[in-house]
């Protein structure tokens, strides 16, 4: 049976008894006192094992929040805190909402009536799908579900437009199609698990929850719009092809009244997340009123055979598991006492503007490269309130850093939408690994000193 384990399993089971009796049985020990010893244990656990990938995600997120209390590390308010998170509920109706835009044809309706004015050359249709994938980001809060929904649809317009499988214009359709709705929605608040995990880990440790359009305003300029310009770039310099004119296709009537509805309520969705900054609703709430609409008999679009068929509960725990993790650091103190040691090393200091960004910025990308995206809020979020003191930068200018470490994907590993959508594909992965590795590159070495530039101009830092 030991034969059988995965290499992933294989490390797991390396790091985790390496690092345990390197907490243990090290001057590191002394640090901590009572049940803080046993809690960082348990999340140094945790950590690598989302990390590795050794256990399925939800497998690991029902490991930690068990044993949390089994070994009563916590109560069970703190340790389940994220069952009762914004983000857990912004997770739950972007599941109801993408089976709703799948099951009455108005995502494909909507794709189809693109695709006939991309065409004309391969640079605008690559162009057309990462933007596409942009503009499910504001209507789909779910990174998981537009995967699965604007994959398949790629591959049509990758077979309609002549290109052949394996060939370099189906890969980069694809890429563009998993990339553009995946990376450049970070910075949209709603529209990744990272980002929720941040609103909600923010919200219960430090009381303070991102507006819409300030998260909007802050990194969609670079993070969502420069990111998706220079995707393109690449994706036209790694992949060239030149695609077939498509055969006029023929129209298949008006919308149907279950799309009018769902048109209707979408575009009310998007009205409200817009303007939050006026009426103050946090954006669960007005998804999870979407999606209470989606699912009324008579009025909805979503039957309950598909609620039960298709709603994803790994998901939920594993953001519920991810929470439970920042929230056992916040309650046992952890991070006050391995945060500032960490932080020493790091040259933050006040009035050091440029080098306080930059440090922070990376400190949270290559948490990702360590504990996935997911795990950077997580991770960092408890830090917050120290990292502000070092840096003199405002408790939520710290919280928004993060946004550059996890919209940051230097290995595929690290997201699991990338993971999905390449085997769905039918694409290698080494395709998304390759494109993963050089976007990281140029965006630190492009992106980030124009995000700093534009956090100046706004008066963030």
């Amino acid at each position: 049976m030991v034969r059988d384990l995965k290499r992933s399993q294989w490390v797991a089971l390396i790091l985790i008894p390496l690092l345990s009796a390197l907490l243990v049985f090290t001057p590191a020990a002394q640090l901590f006192t009572g049940k803080q010893l046993p809690t960082a244990l348990l999340v140094m656990a945790g950590m690598v094992l989302f990390a590795t990938s050794a256990l399925p995600e939800f497998i690991s997120a029902l490991v930690i929040l068990v044993l949390a209390m089994l070994l009563s590390l916590a109560p069970a308010e703190v340790v389940f805190s994220g069952l009762t998170s914004t983000a857990c509920w912004l997770i739950v109706s972007g599941m109801i909402i993408g089976i709703a835009i799948t099951e009455t044809g108005l995502a494909q309706r909507i794709s189809s009536r693109f695709t006939r004015y991309l065409d004309s050359s391969y640079a605008r249709l690559i162009t057309g799908i990462v933007l596409m994938g942009v503009m499910l980001g504001f209507v789909m809060p779910s990174s998981v579900g537009r995967v699965m929904l604007f994959i398949p649809i790629a591959l049509v317009i990758a077979e309609n437009l002549g290109f052949a499988k394996g060939s370099k214009g189906q890969q980069g359709v694809v890429l563009a199609a998993a990339f553009g709705c995946h990376l450049p929605t970070f910075a949209i608040l709603p529209a990744n698990i990272p980002n929720m995990i941040m609103i909600g880990s923010s919200e219960s440790i430090h009381g303070w929850t991102p507006m819409f359009t300030e998260y909007l305003l802050l990194h969609f300029p670079v993070l969502g719009a420069l990111k998706a310009v220079l995707l393109v770039v690449l994706i036209l310099k790694l992949y060239p092809d030149t695609p077939q004119r498509m055969a006029p296709v023929q129209s298949n009537g008006g919308f149907s009244g279950r799309e009018s509805r769902l048109l209707v309520i979408m575009l009310a969705t998007l009205g409200f997340w817009l303007t939050d900054s006026i009426h103050h609703i946090s954006a669960a709430w007005i998804g999870l009123a979407a999606a209470t609409l989606l699912l009324l008999p008579g009025v909805g679009m979503v039957s309950t055979k598909s609620f039960n068929e298709k709603i994803n509960l790994s998901s939920i725990l594993v953001v519920a598991g991810l929470l439970g993790i920042a929230s056992l650091i916040n309650y046992s103190e952890i991070s006050q006492v391995v945060g500032m040691r960490v932080l020493n090393w790091l040259p933050l200091a006040p009035g050091q503007d440029a080098l306080n960004f930059f440090s922070l910025s990376l400190l949270a990308m290559f948490t990702g490269v360590v504990a996935t995206l997911a795990g950077v809020p997580a991770t960092l979020t408890p830090l917050a309130s120290q990292i502000s003191e070092m840096t003199g930068f405002s408790l939520e200018a710290v919280l928004m850093t993060q946004v550059f470490g996890f919209s940051t994907v230097v290995f595929t590993y690290q997201s699991v939408p990338l993971m999905m959508a390449m085997p769905l594909a039918g694409v290698p992965v080494i395709h998304a690994a390759r494109l993963c590795l050089i976007l990281a590159v140029l965006t630190v070495l492009i992106l980030l000193p124009l995000d700093y530039l534009w956090w100046k101009w706004l008066g963030w830092i």
